[in-house]
């Protein structure tokens, strides 16, 4: 892995739980890469789009099922890692909607009594496919993503002033 050289990125569950948001933008955000080449000639999985989830599987704590939606991915290359559960929604959703919908309280109440372990906590594809989704009209889920997106926006303005 490398914060420079590669023809891949990566996304770690360990950033999905600490560093990113609901939503990650790969435009503000540095994601580590995939610093040998030939590694990435010979990986199976699909490449990450615009839209699709990436879920930490894994946390010491009930974080575990905590998401991101990507945005900004463009042309690049992209992957998720170990302890990741990414998915490509099947229809259509307003950008930024899953990524606040699925880590809002309403739909993490769902998973918890799924998640297993004892030092380690674990949430499977199986348990987060059952969970049962509200799913407004689109022009709905815009405002609510734009709502959301603006109180994060705030949240990490309020943060910075405290920092300095």
């Amino acid at each position: 892995m490398s914060d420079s050289d590669g023809a891949a990125y990566d996304v770690h569950y360990g950033d999905l739980l600490v560093k990113f948001g609901a939503v990650l933008n790969l435009g503000w955000e540095n994601l580590p890469r995939v610093a040998d080449d030939e590694v990435v000639a010979k990986l199976r999985c699909d490449e990450l789009r615009d839209g699709d989830v990436v879920v930490a599987d894994t946390a010491e704590d009930l974080t575990a099922g905590k998401c991101s939606e990507l945005r900004g991915v463009g042309g690049s290359v992209v992957y998720s890692g170990l302890h990741t559960i990414p998915f490509r929604p099947l229809r259509d959703y307003a950008p930024g909607y899953l990524g606040h919908y699925l880590n809002a309280p309403a739909f993490r109440r769902q998973l918890v009594p799924l998640m297993q372990g004892i030092k380690v906590i674990s949430i499977s594809r199986a348990a987060i496919s059952g969970a049962i989704m509200s799913v407004p009209p689109i022009d709905e889920q815009s405002k609510i993503a734009a709502l959301f997106s603006s109180m994060d926006d705030l949240i990490t303005l309020h943060q910075r002033k405290l920092e300095t």
